[in-house]
């Protein structure tokens, strides 16, 4: 049995799947593009939200739904991050979908896009919640 994830583990995977997303991008794999870039935000709003002590249910953040749902409502209502972040968050989910589900590959500019949007989450998720000391309350 492995260990519980931590806000750490989930930053981390964050940054395996941006990193898959560039390799594919490269090789022109839009598909997977898409999909490793999606995985990449989702996994660092995972981290973020655990991070910031976000309490919530586990039922809560065991879909994809509900989990950027709860996102939203605590990070990005609260104007911890940024709403253009979360816009983008949507956007990509959406190239994931027609990626893993359609038979058309997303266009290179798409995913392209989703790659920097990735990137841009990620490091945004890092400096908010993994460079800063703790607030105090």
């Amino acid at each position: 049995m492995s260990k519980a994830l931590t806000p750490k583990h989930y930053i981390e995977k964050a940054q395996r799947a941006l990193e898959g997303a560039r390799v594919l991008l490269s090789v022109r794999d839009t598909e997977g593009a898409c999909s490793r870039a999606y995985y990449a935000i989702f996994d660092a709003a995972h981290a973020a939200l655990m991070a910031a002590g976000i309490e919530t249910t586990a039922a809560a953040i065991k879909t994809h739904n509900g989990l950027l749902a709860v996102f939203s409502k605590e990070l990005v209502q609260t104007k911890r991050v940024d709403a253009d972040l979360n816009k983008a968050l949507n956007q990509v989910q959406q190239l994931r979908m027609i990626a893993d589900y359609t038979a058309e590959p997303p266009a290179e500019e798409k995913a392209q896009w989703a790659v920097e949007q990735a990137e841009a989450f990620v490091t945004a998720m890092r400096a908010e919640f993994f460079t800063k000391p703790p607030k105090k309350t």
